[in-house]
């Protein structure tokens, strides 16, 4: 199914191919209808939802993600609260229903063992949305692969090396889901990286490999942060720039290095930081932030006191914007990128000097 949402604020349209995933919108139009080619900076209402569904991470105590290398950017280890409950869940879906796309299910902890998760999936579908999350694949059987098939566009596993990570991935492509891999790239983690994608080390069937870039945030520490310095980024972009039997995908942190290191990927494919401009985040408690990385809540709103609408247009959220309205004006790559990421500019790969 494929539908078309047209923004008559920022007079642009966007489409979505609920079974494919295929993402497009046109430039601005003008009052002929027709694209003028300059990007829009962003939509009306988000068109991706990122729903921290789980409050708390029922594998934390065990530490898989401190044993896989990982620093759990929502501090699972550390912080517990409730699940998010299926009406707050229906309440923002029913919000999104024809303004739109996708939910990204997430938050502290893994969303297929939420205690009604097979009902968020289907309240989901219900209000035309396409639900998506990430695993670690700890408490993955066939019966949830089987329920992920029956309504998930894609399912992601955390490369976990471990075998319950090979065991997931395995469930989920025996039901004929959709399924990727999410690869944290630090210091620590991109040497192994780089010898996987070049040896194609991956599980046979796999959709993609998604690079996503460790943060300083929550338990991630500052001394796993990447440099654009560091001779190992070059190549991995290199890696990135080369054809695999599946598909590498990254975040949107990762997109100033795409520009930067290649040469082969159409810039015109990729996105720079949605948050506040297309996505954001809205916690089990809900509280909705520009990004889910905004651990400190700098930009927080309560959808207790408000509408998902009247947070995306609230001060806080303009606030957020400004910095990528405004950033390197000088430079000629600034409408690819913006600057990068508003919360930690120590992650953006650029060594730019109109870096401003």
């Amino acid at each position: 199914m494929r539908y078309i949402i047209k923004d008559k604020k920022y007079h642009f349209a966007s489409a979505f191919d609920t079974e494919t995933g295929a993402y497009v919108r046109t430039g601005i139009l003008d009052e002929h209808g027709k694209d003028t080619g300059v990007d829009p900076f962003m939509a009306s209402f988000p068109h991706l939802i990122d729903v921290g569904v789980m409050g708390h991470c029922i594998h934390g105590k065990t530490g898989l993600c401190v044993k896989a290398g990982i620093g759990c950017y929502q501090s699972g280890l550390t912080v517990e609260q409730p699940n998010m409950s299926v009406e707050d869940f229906r309440w923002i879906t029913e919000q999104c229903k024809g303004r739109c796309n996708q939910l990204a299910l997430g938050g502290r902890g893994d969303p297929d063992q939420h205690e009604h998760f097979e009902d968020l999936l289907k309240i989901s579908r219900e209000n035309n949305l396409v639900p998506n999350f990430t695993t670690s694949g700890y408490g993955m059987t066939p019966e949830i692969a089987a329920i992920c098939k029956k309504y998930c566009g894609a399912v992601a596993v955390s490369w976990y090396r471990s075998e319950y990570t090979l065991n997931a991935i395995q469930m989920l492509l025996e039901a004929g889901v959709k399924t990727n891999i999410h690869y944290v790239i630090g210091k620590n983690t991109i040497d192994e990286a780089i010898e996987r994608i070049s040896n194609n080390d991956f599980p046979k069937g796999i959709n993609a490999v998604i690079l996503l870039l460790h943060k300083p945030a929550g338990l991630g520490s500052r001394e796993n942060v990447l440099s654009v310095d560091d001779e190992r980024v070059e190549k991995l972009f290199s890696e990135v720039d080369k054809r695999h039997p599946f598909k590498i995908g990254m975040d949107s942190c990762n997109v100033p290095g795409a520009l930067h290191f290649c040469k082969n990927v159409m810039a015109e494919s990729l996105d720079t930081c949605e948050g506040g401009r297309y996505s954001c985040y809205i916690g089990p408690d809900m509280i909705m932030v520009p990004c889910s990385f905004d651990q400190d809540k700098k930009y927080q709103v309560s959808l207790r006191k408000c509408s998902i609408e009247d947070a995306w247009n609230s001060d806080k959220f303009e606030i957020f914007r400004r910095y990528m309205e405004r950033a390197c004006p000088e430079c000629e790559k600034r409408e690819l990128c913006m600057g990068g990421c508003p919360l930690m500019p120590e992650i953006v790969f650029c060594n730019s000097d109109k870096r401003n």
